[in-house]
């Protein structure tokens, strides 16, 4: 049993912690919200993602998870220290290190006996070094230390999942036995362990998010041609999909990528590259294909609604910015919310677990208590989240309580040939439906 601190209750640190308490591991959860501690130490956990919470309480009652607002008390006994702060978007789109920084000070200055420090937040090329200058500086006395980049590669919506089942395990670091140490905690996994540099492992994490954000603005891109000519994106994707050299994974074209990773992690290679001398051109494309997503929608909803969308009523089905998770962080609905009030619509939202932090974030959206609610006297619908429960409506009755019948399928969830002959106008991403004059 190694005992290990996690520093940082989000997403990628609770999911982090708990797992590997589940693994046999000691190991003790480390937050300065002093709220959301003393939620976690009643078994209330303050995120949902699926799994999650009945694994943080069984690990808690076997004593291998506590949970503290102390650093004196998390560092006490512990080995490996992983930092799993918040790495916000800064003011240029830079990753923002204050959390990090303060992470680390804080650590040198409690700091009595050797440890490794895990960094398992995203941050930028250099991070490793630059943490590790911050604790040689702020040490009250020398102590050995040693720095490892982890990155994550957790999903929300099956975090719990992806942790148990990696596709690949990477740590970087100056030194070998450290990083191997490390390795040691995820044998029980059984998954393929990559050791590599500091800086190599820290860039492993944006190349691979700003590839998966480029396959689906490539796809959106298609879509837009598909609607054009005629074909249907969903085909040509499948098409796409059997050939072993591109693979069948985010082809799903839409209302473009949301989230906590994406956006920002693209943002700040961008960054990057640009203050380094690079000319990241693919990466300004892939930005600007997934904004324009978002516009597409308000354009055909001005198509089939007469032109404005002044005093028409909207309904956002889906809040989230992917199912399984209540997560509205640069989630679609947002930018799609702010576009039609700014076009004089009346919008109305509805989600199966977002729906306090649409509360939050957007408190003039008036909100339904369930998607007939939602329909009930809307002028048109847009699709916005593909949550499995949305793929099983009624559609029929769905259609009977619109004031209107257009359809925006943000997700392409339905079958453009059934909504027709249930009467909805209806339109999907680059599905190749009819001219709009022949609509």
């Amino acid at each position: 049993m190694k005992r290990i601190t996690v520093i940082g209750t989000g997403y990628v640190g609770l999911v982090t912690g708990t797992c590997l308490a589940d693994l046999g591991n000691k190991v003790v959860g480390l937050d300065i919200d002093q709220r959301k501690i003393e939620m976690l130490n009643r078994g209330e956990v303050p995120i949902f993602e699926p799994g999650l919470e009945e694994m943080i309480r069984r690990n808690m009652e076997a004593g291998r998870l506590s949970f503290t607002t102390s650093y004196e008390e998390a560092l006490k006994e512990a080995e490996f220290v992983f930092v799993a702060v918040g790495t916000p978007e800064g003011v240029d789109g830079e990753a923002d290190l204050r959390y990090v920084r303060m992470a680390a000070e804080s650590i040198a200055e409690v700091m009595d006996h050797p440890m490794i420090i895990v960094n398992k937040s995203t941050v930028p090329v250099g991070t490793g070094d630059f943490v590790a200058d911050i604790i040689r500086k702020h040490q009250k006395e020398p102590v050995p230390f040693w720095v490892v980049s982890n990155p994550e590669f957790l999903r929300e919506g099956s975090a719990v999942n992806d942790f148990l089942n990696p596709d690949r395990i990477v740590l970087g670091s100056t030194d070998q036995e450290a990083a191997e140490k490390v390795a040691q905690l995820y044998l029980p996994l059984r998954a393929p362990i990559m050791i590599t540099d500091l800086r190599t492992a820290e860039m492993i994490k944006y190349a691979s998010n700003a590839f998966l954000a480029t396959r689906i603005s490539f796809i959106n891109e298609i879509a837009a041609i598909c609607e054009r000519l005629g074909a249907d994106v969903k085909e040509v994707a499948r098409g796409m999909g059997y050939d072993k050299r591109i693979g069948p994974y985010f082809l799903d074209a839409g209302i473009g990528y949301g989230g906590s990773c994406f956006p920002k992690d693209v943002k700040a290679l961008e960054h990057m590259a640009l203050v380094h001398g690079a000319h990241p051109q693919l990466l300004r494309a892939v930005m600007e294909i997934n904004r324009d997503q978002r516009r597409r929608v308000i354009v055909k909803l001005r198509e089939l609604l007469g032109g404005t969308l002044r005093d028409k009523v909207i309904g956002l089905l889906g809040l989230a910015f992917k199912p399984n998770t209540d997560d509205m962080r640069e989630a679609p609905s947002v930018d799609l919310y702010h576009m039609l009030v700014n076009e004089g619509a009346i919008v109305r939202g509805y989600d199966p677990v977002a729906m306090e932090n649409a509360r939050r974030l957007l408190p003039e959206l008036q909100l339904a208590e369930d998607p007939y609610d939602l329909a009930t006297g809307v002028d048109a619908l847009v699709v916005v989240t593909e949550w499995n429960e949305f793929k099983h409506l009624d559609l029929k009755r769905i259609k009977g309580l619109m004031r209107g019948d257009v359809l925006i399928d943000g997700r392409n969830i339905y079958e453009p040939k059934h909504m027709r002959e249930l009467g909805f106008r209806y339109r999907g991403m680059g599905r190749g439906y009819e001219p709009l004059n022949g609509a």
